[in-house]
């Protein structure tokens, strides 16, 4: 979709119905940069059709990944691999495209990457994921905005204790040491449901991984992969996302196509909000609104506490909760960049310092014309929208595309009125 596209919400509409929750973004991104670590296909199932995606498939393809699709079923052969250096355009439009350094260092023992970009939400600095790959044995510097890497011998197994807790960093060094020669220890890792997801598919292409959804994770290096089927796992972050836009606007929905373990504590703070949550079996799970919405503080942290990519949808429902909530951001330092917007609307929201805000609910939001400042910011103002009285007009789409399949006609087929466009 073009930049020139808004949307524009009637607000007022309960949301009422099910919805299908796609494959994980955070997941199936890792999931197909897997592919640059074997000579053999791989074929993933259930993955979402999001920009975030094209963007790799496109950096993959530069490097020589042969890529088919049938639906939501691709196709990565990296048997034909001759290129080891992505290009800057793909690169600095999204921070995942970092992921691809650890297996190109531990298949071919050299990489030339680009400083990645992605939403302005935070520094999220790429140190952790050098100087763990510099402990393996590689050698790193940096050279007119590129990370050049190089392990002439290959990757080796060592013992690495993140300073910090990141997905990322735990991502990439996990694809790196399946190769590694001998045994690799990593402490302080992700405990993400997308990072067990990354394990299991890559201990089906044959790596031997232990400890996966623990802080611990333990690899045995093995000289080559082989490939595997996959399926990804549900998105945790759009279904929250989806249930609080219907415990906003008081109606309820079913959210279908779920897995296991992939909540965290999400909704038992749901449930403090009043929220009436039913688990229906057969991966779905009934959410209702009740009368009143409570208002709940939130803390965001590493899985399995409260998520940052729902605290910007989760503002939004405070924003008309019964009472005062305090947002802790222990994440990203520009997550509460979208509480201008949210204040455009009428929303009551007092920024304390750069981790801290203060959210007393209001009657009611107004209608405004705003703009998504990132991916999750986006989908908070929908649900701004959905609430306010009026008609809201939102822009800087493409933040939306990155993360939300369909978005506008899920939300259609849920009663909202709600329309996609140049000329709305």
């Amino acid at each position: 979709m073009k930049d020139t596209d808004k949307i524009k919400i009637t607000g007022g509409k309960k949301l009422h119905g099910s919805i299908k929750i796609t494959g994980a973004k955070n997941s199936a991104l890792p999931l197909v940069i897997t592919s640059i670590l074997t000579s053999k296909k791989l074929i993933l199932s259930n993955v979402p059709s999001l920009t975030d995606m094209e963007t790799i498939y496109a950096i993959l393809e530069e490097l020589g990944v042969k890529i088919t699709q049938e639906n939501d079923v691709l196709t990565f052969d990296g048997s034909s691999i001759t290129n080891f250096t992505a290009s800057y355009d793909l690169v600095s439009s999204m921070r995942a495209s970092v992921l691809i350094l650890g297996p190109l260092l531990a298949r071919f023992h050299k990489a030339v990457v680009p400083l990645p970009g992605g939403c302005s939400i935070g520094l999220r600095p790429v140190d952790l994921h050098i100087s763990a790959l510099e402990k393996m044995g590689a050698t790193i510097k940096m050279e007119h905005g590129n990370i050049v890497a190089e392990a002439e011998r290959g990757l080796v197994g060592a013992e690495i204790t993140f300073d910090k807790v990141s997905v990322g960093a735990t991502e990439n060094i996990l694809m790196a040491a399946t190769l590694a020669k001998g045994k690799t220890k990593l402490i302080n890792v992700a405990r993400e449901p997308e990072i067990v997801d990354l394990a299991n598919c890559l201990i089906k292409m044959g790596a031997k991984i232990t400890g996966a959804g623990s802080s611990v994770i333990e690899i045995e290096g093995v000289e080559a992969l082989h490939g595997a089927e996959h399926r990804v796992i549900a998105d945790r972050i759009q279904a929250g996302s989806y249930a609080i836009a219907a415990l906003a606007t008081g109606g309820e929905i079913i959210l279908e196509n779920l897995d296991d373990g992939i909540w965290g504590n999400f909704l038992e703070v749901l449930a403090a909000t009043g929220a009436e949550i039913t688990n229906l079996g057969g991966g779905k799970l009934q959410i209702k609104s009740s009368s009143k919405i409570n208002a709940v503080d939130i803390t965001t942290a590493p899985f399995p506490l409260f998520p940052t990519d729902l605290q910007s949808p989760f503002m939004a429902l405070m924003s008309i909760a019964a009472g005062k909530s305090v947002f802790s951001e222990k994440i990203f330092e520009n997550r509460f960049s979208i509480v201008p917007e949210l204040k455009r609307m009428g929303a009551n929201i007092t920024i304390v310092d750069s981790a801290t805000a203060i959210v007393e609910g209001a009657e009611k939001l107004y209608s405004a014309e705003v703009k998504a400042t990132d991916l999750r910011s986006a989908f908070c103002l929908i649900i701004a929208g959905l609430v306010a009285s009026g008609e809201t007009i939102i822009t800087e789409l493409h933040h939306l595309d990155r993360g939300y399949v369909d978005a506008v006609e899920n939300l259609l087929n849920l009663g909202a009125d709600i329309k996609r466009g140049v000329n709305i």
